[in-house]
């Protein structure tokens, strides 16, 4: 999926932290609210800013960035 068009990071809005495009809402918000719980349904009906599409899109940029992520030794 190509998340380059949902998710956006502005220095000035949430620190610069990576967000769903229009909202205030980050990437990390939506991951917090999947591991605690809620279904992909629950999440646009709490926030209807949200979509599946930006639901999603916050998964793969989470995977994108874990891939990216260097490996440090033990």
């Amino acid at each position: 999926m190509d998340y380059s068009q949902i998710i956006t990071m502005e220095p000035g809005k949430r620190s610069g932290k990576p967000c769903i495009r229009g909202t205030r809402i980050t990437v990390g918000d939506v991951l917090e609210y999947l591991a605690s719980g809620m279904s992909h349904a629950e999440i646009p009906a709490d926030f209807p800013q949200l979509t599946e599409a930006s639901i999603l899109a916050c998964l793969a940029f989470a995977a994108d960035r874990e891939r990216k992520m260097d490996t440090v030794a033990a």
